[in-house]
């Protein structure tokens, strides 16, 4: 009942998750605060376009000068923050060191005690490609702890939201068993784990598979956490397949390393001649006066940029959703690493799930690939066209939309009905000429043509088709006359 789904589109939604502090849009990204350093302070976040952030309880916990005064005057005031505010429980610290000095329960209890919006238990973030047994072990002990955190938070009937986060390094069994107890747990957000390492290593493919077998499990309706994703470059992808949350420090560390983001990639800022962004910071100083400013200056400067560039990627991501356009914007920024479109390839594996939450109407059905063949609005024209009846014998069929014919083959499509060329997708769509067009468009139309010939293999039909169709045409089922 704490998130409301307001628009969809692909698996993405904009939606409303309500927190003891206020009513955070989705999708959004939650920037890091580290309580013992001082970059950006909290109080300035709002100032980017954030609606809450996230922080380390362990690291309060541990310093026993910022743990007591947490608990005396509670997070947000220690923060100097009114905003929501998440924190983690030291799970990242569990991954780098190999233990940490407390129990769950423990780190659970301090989080609800010093008022934290979002709690997570002391979850274990096992890493990519360790053994089953091992990924096997980790994840009962991880279920176990949040089966005890929950417990905690019902019996002392707080209001503090739970996150239970989905671990099971890259065994995709684990993974979905992970999404299928948490769900039953009842957490208030789901966040998927230890993707870190795989993104670092522009692993994006692994990336995708484990976030669709997260979201085969869980409710449609659970608000979904992707832990540690704060670069824009795979923001678009993560939102069109259903997650709703992002976090990193990524702006922050990549600044201290000179590191500028950009929704296509990262810059070092001595390899830029001019700044590619109308950014405040971007604004205000060319690549040569940022390159010459002083070190902690600088590093400010450009992970205020960095913070500046991620909230606008996430503000287009939300446009192209209430838009119903995601397709196409993923699309494109696909476009900026051979990993990604190899990632978002994946779908193919998976469009029953995402038919199963796109949108079935929408405005117009832009051809930007050979991606947007995997889009769920081709396969249900498919299904669709071998529902119709035919009541005649002989029907003509024409590659020509301006020639009359009783139906007409489009690339992508295949099989149009002539009363279908005013409804949505075929009907409404922008397709470059099939002389210009990627061969597997025609492939995929004439597979469709095949499938239709078969299934009304009791009707014969004419089809006069132009050059660029013939030698595709060769050996479709014998009851249709190609046409010259």
């Amino acid at each position: 009942m704490n998130f409301e789904i307001l628009h969809k589109d692909i698996m993405g939604r904009v939606g409303k998750l309500r927190t003891p502090h206020g009513v955070v849009e989705t999708p959004t990204l939650m920037p890091v605060i580290n309580p013992n350093i001082d970059f950006i302070p909290a109080r300035k976040m709002t100032e980017f376009g954030a609606q809450i952030l996230i922080t380390n309880s362990y690291i309060i916990y541990r310093s026993p000068s910022l743990r007591e005064i947490a608990i005396q005057i509670g997070l947000h005031r220690l923060l100097n923050t009114e905003i929501p505010l998440m924190t983690d429980s030291g799970s990242y610290q569990l991954m780098v060191y190999g233990d940490v000095e407390i129990d769950n329960s423990e780190i659970v209890e301090f989080q609800k005690e010093i008022g934290s919006d979002i709690i997570v238990p002391l979850d274990i973030p096992t890493p990519p490609d360790v053994e089953h047994s091992i990924a096997l072990n980790e994840l009962e002990t991880t279920l176990k702890r949040e089966k005890e955190a929950s417990e905690i938070l019902k019996n002392s009937k707080s209001e503090n939201l739970l996150a239970l986060p989905i671990q099971g390094s890259t065994h995709l069994d684990l993974r979905r068993r992970s999404a299928e107890e948490v769900s039953v747990m009842g957490g208030d957000i789901y966040p998927i784990g230890a993707i870190v390492p795989l993104l670092d290593e522009y692993r994006f493919a692994d990336v995708v598979r484990i976030i669709l077998e997260v979201k085969s499990t869980l409710p449609s309706s659970a608000p979904v956490h992707l832990f540690g994703a704060g670069h824009p470059v795979f923001f678009s992808v993560s939102v069109a397949l259903g997650c709703d949350l992002f976090d990193s420090a990524a702006y922050a560390l990549y600044a201290k390393d000179d590191r500028y983001l950009t929704p296509f990639g990262t810059k070092k800022l001595k390899e830029l001649h001019y700044l590619p962004c109308s950014c405040p910071i971007c604004s205000k100083f060319d690549a040569e006066e940022l390159q010459k400013t002083g070190k902690s200056e600088r590093e400010i400067l450009i992970g205020e940029h960095n913070l500046w560039v991620c909230f606008e990627e996430i503000r287009k991501i939300k446009q192209a959703i209430r838009e119903n356009t995601l397709f196409e914007f993923v699309e494109e920024r696909i476009r900026s690493h051979p990993n990604l479109i190899t990632a978002w390839r994946q779908i193919r594996d998976y469009l029953t799930l995402i038919e199963m939450h796109d949108p079935s109407i929408k405005r117009t059905f832009f051809y930007t690939g050979v991606e947007s063949i995997l889009r769920p609005a081709v396969l249900r024209h498919h299904e669709r066209v071998k529902n119709i009846e035919l009541e005649a014998e002989e029907f003509t069929i024409s590659t020509d939309v301006n020639k009359s014919a009783d139906f007409y083959l489009k690339p992508v499509f295949g099989i149009v009905p002539a009363e279908m060329l005013e409804v949505y997708p075929a009907g409404h769509s922008e397709i470059p000429p099939a002389e210009l067009l990627e061969e597997e468009a025609l492939i995929e139309a004439i597979s469709s043509l095949r499938s239709f010939l078969i299934k009304f293999s009791n009707k014969k039909f004419r089809i006069y088709a132009d050059e660029n169709w013939e030698k595709y045409l060769a050996g479709i089922p014998s009851n249709a006359v190609v046409v010259k």
